[in-house]
Parts: structure tokens; C-alpha cells; sequence
């Protein structure tokens, strides 16, 4: 494993667990879909906040695997909110030069969704200046599983030995494997834990937890994030003094 040669305060990439919608619609009375929305509003102001930041990419948990066995009129609600998401969004994402992709399970989608989902990918593919990352159907253990049926798949038809499936072959059969593992975690909503959302991804990732619900986070909540990366030491590890001696080596 590489280790970076200087720790910054700004990560390569950043994974957000976008939780708390819900409770704070409950809190104001209203019926939880329309945190939901409310929680879009959010998700633009991450995508601002990376852009200006230079953060080349973010990763968001919009829908798990497990959130199909939600009640079915608070999953067919999410459903039109991200038809409507992609029918509006898209054109200016395009326009801000973010490469839009999206991972996990499309075959639960319906042909609408799957339609736009494919034209927002196509539309935005040349973009580079983020790379914005969007989990929906996903889990963290599916992706294991789907990578390793995937080396399986090789092995039986001779094209791979399984003296030659290391963590590196592993690594790039997964969901976002083209980019660097997320350098930062953000969970919001209170509660302390990472979902099955990039299992494999989070292994080195610095974790940052905060009770402030994602409807209402904004660009001061993101900063105080990256105020707590910046200050961390990532060892990967190793040492203090082998990271210093990394460190040393970087600005020689």
C-alpha cells in the first residue's frame, strides 16, 4: 500500500452517509418524504461545497439494498423524487462539469429511472472537474460478493488461476475502483455505525460522526469535517515516525 507523502486538509474523495431525513420531517410534523426533499437541497450544497473545496470526488449513499423493505409508499415517493432529481439536476451538474455515475443494483429500477440514469451517465461522462458518485440499490457486502463471483466467473473459464486473486484483484472488481478510497466518511443523523455502505472501500477511511441531520447540512457542517481530517494522522499502519519519515521524504 502507498502511503501519501503529506496528510492535507483536503481529501481526494468523500463518502457521505446522507441520514436523517425523516426525523426531521417527523420533527416538524410532516409526512417523511418531504425531509426527503429537503435532504435534496442538501445534496446540492455538497456538490457546491466539493467543487469549490477542489474535492475530485464524492460518494453518496442515496438507497440501499435493505431500503426496499420500506414501506412501499415511502420507497414509491423516493422513487419519483429521483426520477425528478435526474429530470432536473442533470443539465446543471453537466454544466458544473461533474461526472455523474451511479452504483449498486440497477435492475430493481424501473425503466424510467433506468432510462435517465443512463442518459445522466452518458450526458456527463467527459466531465472531470467532480466525480460525483451516486449508491443507490447498494450494499457494501453485495459489491464484495459481486467482485469475488466476478473472479470466480475467470477462474472457472481458465482465464484466471486462484493462486492470482490477491486484494488487488479483489480491489478492481469493485464498485469504484478507478478512483482512490475514500480519504474522509461523513455519517450524519447521530448514529455511529457505516450501514454496509463501501465496505471494502473504507478500510484506511477517516470517520467523522455528527447529530446534525442532513437536511440541515450546510457548508459550515462540511468544513468542521474537514477541520477534524485535517488534523488527524494517517498512519496506514504504520508508525508516527514511519509517517514523519514519509512526510520528510515528500518535501525533499
Amino acid at each position: 500500500m502507498s502511503v501519501p507523502s503529506v496528510t492535507t486538509s483536503v481529501p481526494r474523495h468523500l463518502a457521505i452517509i446522507m441520514d436523517g431525513n425523516g426525523r426531521w420531517a417527523q420533527q416538524r410534523h410532516r409526512p417523511r418524504i418531504i425531509g426527503h426533499r429537503a435532504g435534496a437541497r442538501a445534496v446540492k450544497r455538497s456538490v457546491e461545497f466539493c467543487m469549490e473545496h477542489g474535492i475530485g470526488a464524492l460518494t453518496l449513499f442515496a438507497f440501499s439494498s435493505e431500503n426496499w423493505n420500506r414501506p412501499t409508499e415511502e420507497v414509491g415517493g423516493l422513487m419519483k423524487l429521483f426520477l425528478g432529481a435526474l429530470e432536473r439536476e442533470v443539465d446543471e451538474l453537466h454544466r458544473l462539469g461533474a461526472r455523474l455515475r451511479f452504483i449498486g443494483e440497477r435492475s430493481r429500477f424501473d425503466g424510467p429511472i433506468l432510462a435517465r440514469m443512463q442518459a445522466a451517465e452518458a450526458l456527463t461522462a467527459c466531465n472531470a472537474r467532480l466525480q460525483l458518485n451516486i449508491a443507490a440499490s447498494y450494499g457494501g457486502r453485495q459489491d464484495i460478493a459481486q467482485a469475488a463471483r466476478s473472479l470466480a466467473e475467470d477462474v472457472a473459464a481458465g482465464r484466471l488461476r486462484p493462486d492470482q486473486i490477491d486484494e488487488d484483484a479483489l480491489s478492481a472488481r469493485m464498485a469504484l475502483a478507478d478512483l482512490p478510497a475514500p480519504d474522509l466518511f461523513i455519517r450524519t443523523g447521530g448514529e455511529l455505525r457505516i450501514s454496509n455502505f463501501l465496505l471494502w472501500q473504507l478500510a484506511y477511511t477517516e470517520l467523522w460522526f455528527t447529530d446534525t441531520l442532513w437536511p440541515d447540512v450546510d457548508a459550515a457542517t462540511l468544513q468542521r469535517a474537514l477541520d477534524h481530517y485535517g488534523g488527524r494522522e494517517r498512519r496506514f499502519g504504520l508508525t508516527s515516525a514511519q509517517v514523519a519519515g514519509h512526510a520528510i521524504e515528500g518535501i525533499e
